[in-house]
Parts: C-alpha cells; structure tokens; sequence
C-alpha cells in the first residue's frame, strides 16, 4: 500500500497551472486547459431566465465552498486489501478489468493481461497520455467540447485523471469493465470518461460514481461508437445527498453501430445531467435508458437530445422515476431530425411515479423535425400509485411496505429487463428496496 499526496488547491487559474505542473503535461493540454478556464470565465451563471435552467435553480450553491483534492489517498495492489465495502463493490461484477479512483488518483487496478496483448487499453486517462498520448490527444474534448456549458468549461481546465478505454478492431470482450469513482468530503471532483470502440468491436463499461458529504462532482463523458460496433455504458450515481452534481455526457455512433447507455440516478442533492446522443451516419442506433428515485429534498434534472443528422438512423429513448417526500424532478429532451435525415425512427418517454402528496415530476419531451419521411413518438406520464393497488396486494397478505416495494419494482421493470449486466441489476434492484424500506 503506497499514499499521495495531492495538489492543496481552490478553484482558480492557479491550480490550472498547478494541476498542469504537476503532471508535466505536454503543451496542447497545457494551453487547452488554460483556453478552458477562459471560457469559464467568460460564460455567465445560468439563471431561471435560461430554458434550461427553468426549472433548476443553484440556491446555496458557491464554488468557493469546494477544494481541489489535498489529502492522502492509500492505493492497494491486491483485492483482498481492499475496504471490504470497495472490494464487495468489484466481487458483484465478474469483470474484464477493474480501476478504482479516488480524487484523481488510482487507488486500485487490475486488467487481463491477454486483452492488453490484443489491442485493448484500460487504464487511466493520466497513465494514457503517458503510453498513448496521441489517442488522447486526437480524442479527447473532440466530441465534448470545453465551451459546450460553463460546468463542462470548468471540467476541463481542472481535470486530473478518469477512465480510458480504447477497443480495437473486429474484438468482442464478453465481460464488462469496470471503474469506481471516489470522492472525498468537501473536494471537487473532475472526473473524465473517454471511450473509443473501433470498427465492429464490443464492450460494456460500468462506472459507479460514490462520493462522501458535502461534495462536488463536475464529470463529462465522450463515447465514441464507430462504424458497426457496439458499446453498452453503463453509469450509475450514488452521490452522498449532501453533494452537487453536474454531468455533461455525449455519444456518437457511427454507421451502424449501437450505443447503448443507462443512467442510474439515486444521490446528490442537486444533479443536473446533460446527455446528447449523435447519430453522424446511415444505420446507427442509439438507446438511451434512464432509472432515478429522489428522495427527501433531492433535485434531479436530466435534459437529453437525440440528435439525427443523416438517414436511416434510429434512437430510443426511456427514462422512469419514483419520488418519494419532497423530491423533484426535471426530464426535459429533445428529439432533433436535421434536414435530409429522412427514414429516422425515434421514440422517446418519460414515466413518473409519485410517492407523496410533496413530490413534483416536471417532464418536457419535444420533437424537433426538418425531414419529412420520418417517424418520431414522445410522451409523458406522471401519476400517483392509486390506492386500489395497494389495496389489493395487502387483501392477499402484504404489508403495505412489501405492496408498494412490489408497485415500485413492477414500475422500473421495463427498464432494468434491458440492463445486460446482471450484477449491475441486482445492485439496481437492492437500491430500490432500499429506497422503499426494505432491505
């Protein structure tokens, strides 16, 4: 067990240049940080009066409340030296590789050695531009850009380290990958995900983000499905409720290729998600898959585009949440058909399940068409569990607990049936009893 000791910074340009130096980072990502702080400044603070941000507001939010990581970090050689709450975490998953990062920094990794001989990188992103710096460079910040939303600005000029996965041509690896994400109290955290799936290979990657009290996590994601591969991102948030979140995700998918992407929200006080899907060439499918159930006075805001800029491409999109106490949630998407687009097929909807005489459910799907041989579906529902179904299931000799826990788990089916990882399942499912009382 080794430790580090990490940059002892606040938010400013400063720590940009310090996170830089400590790193001898090379001179493109030096200047692409500073450029990435300049856009930070530039850009105002999103208000109400931003669609956006209507229906999302940062009241008690201040950025001066967090520091860059300063503690020491231990980092592990072997599983069974793991906290045993880390290491029942990996034990759940039969996985292909396993990276866990806590503030930036490693703290435990393990990878098949026959796979790195075939062509595939897993590892860290720091330890990547080290041994391939120049598909870092080609990719990186190549579908997210630094200017895309202040948050994302702000991620990059203050990054340090995520996960990397890069999947060579015509290869399959059956098992998934998989990363923790750790983060201490009171520390933001800028963790970066960068996926690259070459011509026709396949991959699944599970990253589960944990974070203790009082945080900060600014995360941004960019996946890049190629011409007939096939990757299955698997993203799950369990945030202290304590913790800011702010994630700006983004996935191509080539000609005919298949992305496929879940997105568990349960932690955090304040999420706001960004995730846009493009589909840049004939034949590509894209499936977006959402889960969330905010409790208390959690705040939960996904807003989601389908963006389809050529023919024959299809997108599907399903997002389902339960809100208990005084929790809210914003779903707004978008479906965008660009002109000459023609033959898309797109569904998107949003189901809401209201627990509580307190809870709020805002949902906005759109459509946006400038084609005219396409065939694009939306919808919304928000409603209540009505008292007849509970009635019933108690008749037959449930507690009232059990009966709604049953209700609950019936509502997210449709949703964790397409989940392909069944350890990424069950751990859903546990969540959900959870969340209804039971475990």
């Amino acid at each position: 067990m080794t430790t580090k000791t990490m940059i002892k910074q606040t938010i400013s340009v400063a720590a940009v240049k310090a996170i830089s130096d400590r790193y001898d980072e090379p001179e493109w990502l030096r200047q692409a940080r500073l450029a990435a702080w300049e856009n930070f400044v530039a850009m105002p603070w999103p208000t109400y009066k931003e669609e956006t941000w209507r229906r999302t507001r940062l009241t008690g939010f201040h950025l001066e409340d967090f520091e860059l990581p300063q503690t020491e970090v231990a980092t592990f050689d072997d599983r069974q030296h793991l906290p045993e709450d880390l290491r029942e975490a990996l034990d759940k998953i039969d996985s292909a590789g396993a990276l866990i990062l806590q503030d930036g920094q490693v703290v435990y990794y393990e990878f098949d050695d026959s796979l790195a001989r075939k062509g595939v990188i897993f590892t860290d992103i720091r330890s990547a531009i080290r041994t391939h710096e120049e598909l870092i460079k080609v990719h990186l910040a190549a579908l997210t850009p630094a200017d895309e939303n202040k948050f994302a600005a702000l991620h990059y000029a203050l990054w340090i380290n995520g996960a990397f996965l890069f999947m060579p041509k015509h290869l399959t690896v059956d098992k998934p990958f998989q990363v923790l994400v750790l983060q201490s109290a009171g520390v933001a955290n800028f963790h970066h995900t960068l996926l690259v799936g070459e011509e026709n290979s396949e991959a699944v990657i599970v990253e589960d983000f944990i974070g203790s009290r009082q945080g900060m996590s600014d995360s941004v994601s960019e996946v890049f499905t190629k011409q007939a591969a096939r990757m299955h991102y698997l993203r799950l948030q369990n945030l202290d409720e304590s913790a800011w979140n702010f994630s700006t995700q983004r996935a191509s998918a080539g000609r005919d290729a298949l992305y496929r992407q879940l997105q568990a929200s349960w932690g955090s006080k304040l999420s706001k998600v960004w995730i846009d899907l493009e589909l840049e060439e004939p034949g590509g499918h894209g499936e977006l898959l959402g889960l969330y159930f905010p409790q208390d006075h959690q705040h939960i805001d996904h807003h989601t585009n389908q963006n389809h800029r050529v023919p024959r491409c299809t997108s599907d999109l399903l997002f389902k949440g339960a809100l208990d106490d005084h929790a809210r949630s914003v779903y707004q998407g978008l479906i965008r058909v660009w002109p000459g687009a023609q033959k898309t097929d797109a569904y998107q909807k949003n189901d809401n399940l209201i627990l509580s005489d307190h809870a709020r459910a805002d949902s906005i799907p759109g459509l946006e068409i400038e084609a005219d041989d396409v065939r694009c579906t939306h919808g919304a529902t928000s409603a209540k569990v009505p008292e007849e179904y509970i009635f019933y299931l108690m008749a037959r000799g449930l507690s009232r607990r059990t009966a709604v826990r049953m209700i609950v788990q019936g509502f997210f089916e449709e949703v964790l049936n397409r989940v392909p990882v069944p350890g990424v399942r069950d751990k859903l499912e546990a969540e959900i009893a959870h969340r209804v009382g039971i475990e």
